[in-house]
């Protein structure tokens, strides 16, 4: 039977909630003057203003707001305030956060000390050209590079994760342009991924991306660039085994190269775990080190996206750190890197990956030798602050073992509430980034429909105040894995309140998708 305890938000401690300094408390009260200045209104009224402004001006996400602009109904109250896993809206109402408000929050919301950093070198430097450089910024390109533990990594810093991604696939085409030694490097343009990652919004992220349905209405989109299929343990032929499996998708993906023209082929893009496509986790060790050979075969580069899984989410400091034999020429990353406290991404590169770029080096023209793109805000002082007192706090507090352990215990205890539920197919997780897939029939492994799978998260929200994800229009007919990827602060009891959540979600639904499971014998 499903457990039964109850959440409550955990009260604000030191460790989470922000005391201000007293030059942030002057500030603060310098604003609260000019506030008390204007008409004061009850705060019922307040928070039904702000909806109705959220309504006529807010354009959301993700998000259909037909309802809103209709006056069908209004929308939600707006956050106001956080701790810890827990937000706090306007009206009062708290929501518990099991994906860390987008993949991101990994030290958890209300910590002081990012808010004293992000105000500190704001108030020393708070802009400067990407072309120069602050102490802050050098000190987080050397603490990446140590962190990576990847040859003399350099860092080019970018706003995102999307961005990130766009800058390297610019890098990899430009280091094969450079590349004397290789005959072929100046026809090598082709950028592989993997069907049901996710790489990001810009264009050649977005084409990258192996999502369909995010890219309907968008197209045509940027061309070179390839997919192959990932390990699907779940998914998989019946008949083989785990090994036997990566095998067979290994083979596909030298195929693809070979039949595309190795010659043609730049760099392989990948994450570690896929994330926003459902949780997908290689089934066997192999898989990932078989990736790293067949790159190394047909001199393709290989590029790690950490945009998700870097900075602790699946129990190492980055994803590829599971396979300490194996490094990337290229990693980006974003989300825990400032734990979305500041906007901040980054593509790291290999020393042997860098030297294509000096002029030296370069079979490239000497006046384009060097990488030719530039991002407004990229390494911005404050974030890269913020960057580095995030990670600090990671290492200082063992939060990256932190989610190894409360990761398994976050397992063992969706398997312990979910498991035997007649909707559940598999549930699957490396740290604390966890999927759980949905299903209509356990045998069959018919997914549930979307309209229902889209009610779980919804259930959870407005009868337990818990946020819970979905791998929502993403691949036509697959977006049934619920995601969890919650702050590394998680406590055990939040661990059993989402679970228990989720299983009430289910029960919801359950008839109804039986009917449809049952119609679609």
């Amino acid at each position: 039977p499903p457990l039964t305890r109850a959440w409550r938000p955990r009260r604000s401690s030191s460790s989470f909630a922000a005391r201000n300094s007293q030059e942030m408390r002057r500030a603060a009260q310098g604003v609260g003057r000019r506030l008390s200045s204007q008409p004061l209104v009850h705060v019922e009224e307040e928070v039904d203003l702000l909806k109705a402004r959220q309504a006529e001006h807010l354009w959301h996400p993700m998000t259909q707001q037909r309802p809103w602009s209709a006056k069908e109904r209004s929308p939600p109250a707006a956050v106001v305030s956080s701790a810890g896993s827990t937000l706090t809206r306007k009206d009062g109402t708290t929501l518990l956060d099991s994906i860390a408000g987008l993949w991101c929050v990994n030290v958890g919301y209300g910590r002081e000390e990012l808010a004293v950093a992000a105000y500190e070198a704001m108030r020393e430097l708070p802009y400067h050209s990407p072309t120069l450089a602050s102490p802050q910024q050098i000190d987080l390109a050397a603490k990446i590079s140590e962190l990576l533990r990847m040859d003399n990594a350099h860092t080019y810093f970018t706003s995102s994760g999307s961005e990130a991604n766009e800058a390297a696939f610019k890098i990899a085409r430009q280091f094969h342009a450079a590349n004397r030694s290789d005959p072929a490097g100046a026809l090598r343009y082709k950028i592989l991924s993997r069907y049901r990652a996710y790489h990001g919004n810009t264009a050649g992220a977005m084409a990258a991306t192996g999502q369909a349905e995010r890219k309907i209405g968008f197209g045509p989109e940027a061309p070179g660039f390839v997919k192959v299929t990932a390990p699907y343990a779940y998914r998989k032929h019946p008949k083989l085994t785990d090994e036997e499996h990566v095998d067979e998708i290994l083979k596909v993906l030298e195929e693809t190269i070979i039949m595309e023209g190795a010659e043609t082929v730049a760099a392989f893009v990948m994450e570690p775990f896929i994330s926003g496509g459902g949780v997908l986790i290689p089934p066997h060790p192999k898989y990932i080190p078989g990736v790293r050979k067949i790159c190394d075969k047909y001199g393709v580069l290989l590029i790690f996206d950490e945009v998700v899984s870097g900075f602790g989410r699946t129990g190492e400091m980055f994803g590829f750190h599971h396979f300490p034999d194996v490094t990337p020429d290229i990693a980006t990353m974003a989300k825990g890197l400032s734990s979305g406290y500041s906007p901040l991404g980054a593509v790291s590169v290999s020393n042997a990956v860098f030297q294509k770029f000096h002029d030296s080096e370069s079979a490239l023209p000497p006046r384009l030798a060097h990488f030719r793109q530039v991002n407004t805000y990229g390494g911005h002082p404050v974030s890269c602050a913020v960057a580095l007192k995030n990670i600090e706090i990671l290492e200082r507090e063992d939060l990256v073992d932190r989610a190894a352990d409360v990761g398994s215990y976050f397992y063992d205890t969706l398997q312990s509430t979910l498991a035997d539920h007649p909707l559940v197919g598999d549930i699957r997780h490396k740290g604390l980034l966890l999927g759980v897939e949905l299903v209509t029939d356990k045998h069959t492994k018919a997914p549930l429909p979307e309209p229902l799978a889209a009610e779980i998260p919804k259930f959870a929200e407005f009868n337990h105040g818990i946020i819970i994800g979905r791998n929502g229009v993403t691949v036509p007919g697959l977006n049934n894995v619920l995601i969890l990827a919650p702050p590394f602060v998680i406590t055990h009891d939040e661990c059993h309140a989402i679970a228990n959540a989720i299983y009430h979600a289910l029960e919801h639904v359950k008839d109804r998708a039986l009917d449809v499971g049952k119609a679609g014998d």
